[in-house]
């Protein structure tokens, strides 16, 4: 199937990935999508998140071939969790998909995600992916586990493995939750915290083949207290209103 087909019907999945500095990895990642997705009306919306190398231009290349690929871009750098919102605003499908946009998330696992939510009941409103046999260096395995644990501790949510950046997720559920810097990482408690259930699918891992990653642990650690009080506090803060309908 090409670009052109599968554009041609409004699109049943908007895929999300935000992207900065990432020129050597974005043609390829957006042809995997498209080869994953091929017969699914579908989307490819990536933020570029102010790159400051080709990133942009290598998209513009990308989209010759796959008319599906819509590029929104940031003048101003604004991290990772504004490039989703970004980019779900921007979405003109129901559900969701994101991904890195470094190439370590597998396009291969959407369908098994998709499939996942779509069978899952009315109140079932996303699958996060956890990640299996982990690409990443050892020091970076070690605090994200450490830090996952204590997060999972306080919070109750379920979750072995929120920095996995493949998920899946209905868009009006996501546009229910309140924004905030990170708020990427914290998607089950916030999810939960509005009534909605989260299940949990295993997805590959992959190393990184261009580009350098964006976080550290100290700079990850430093942020993490702070975010980890304030979707307590958010979580606290909750009131549900039980069935809510309108009076013929």
């Amino acid at each position: 199937m090409t670009g052109t087909e599968t554009v041609s019907a409004a699109p049943v999945l908007s895929v999300v990935a935000p992207m900065f500095n990432e020129a050597g990895a974005a043609a390829a990642l957006v042809d995997e999508i498209a080869a994953a997705l091929a017969g699914v009306a579908h989307e490819v919306i990536i933020v570029d998140d102010a790159s400051t190398d080709d990133t942009v231009a290598a998209l513009r290349e990308a989209r010759a071939h796959w008319p599906q690929l819509r590029i929104v871009t940031h003048e101003v750098n604004a991290g990772q969790s504004r490039a989703i919102r970004t980019g779900v605003l921007a979405a003109r499908a129901p559900v969701i998909v994101t991904l890195d946009g470094d190439g370590q998330n597998d396009p291969k696992d959407i369908s098994a995600l998709y499939a996942a939510l779509m069978n899952g009941g009315d109140n079932l409103a996303m699958v996060a992916g956890e990640r299996r046999g982990r690409q990443d260096s050892a020091a970076k395995k070690i605090a994200s586990r450490a830090a996952n644990a204590i997060r999972k501790w306080v919070l109750r949510d379920g979750a072995a493995d929120t920095g996995c950046g493949l998920k899946v997720f209905r868009r009006d559920a996501f546009l229910a939750l309140p924004y905030f810097d990170h708020m990427h990482r914290y998607l089950p408690a916030l999810m939960a915290r509005e009534g909605f259930e989260v299940a949990f699918h295993p997805v590959a891992h992959r190393a990184r083949a261009h580009g350098r990653s964006k976080y550290t642990n100290l700079g990850r650690a430093l942020v993490a207290i702070r975010d980890l009080m304030g979707v307590m506090w958010l979580a606290a803060r909750a009131r549900r209103p039980g069935t809510i309908r309108e009076e013929p």
